[in-house]
């Protein structure tokens, strides 16, 4: 299970989470950041430091922002 940005980061991305990921896992979009989650450890560090609340842990996601998961996953698929 990983952590997963949803849609309070579009167009805001504040980049905070980047700074502070020990593991070098969040890569940023177009238009949002985004967490590899084959890479991400869990640790948290990057939902604490968002200025905007938009980090969640995978079963956690609010379901109105249940596609996030999906355009996560689908960021990484396409690199």
């Amino acid at each position: 299970m990983a952590f997963v940005i949803t849609s309070p980061c579009e167009q805001e991305k504040a980049g905070e989470c980047v700074e502070v990921c020990p593991v070098d896992c969040i890569e940023e979009g177009k238009d949002m950041f985004y967490i590899d989650p084959d890479i991400c450890i869990d640790c948290g560090a990057c939902e604490a430091v968002c200025p905007v609340e938009a980090i969640y842990m995978e079963d956690e996601v609010p379901d109105e922002e249940n596609e996030y998961i999906a355009l996560n996953r689908k960021f990484f698929e396409e690199d």
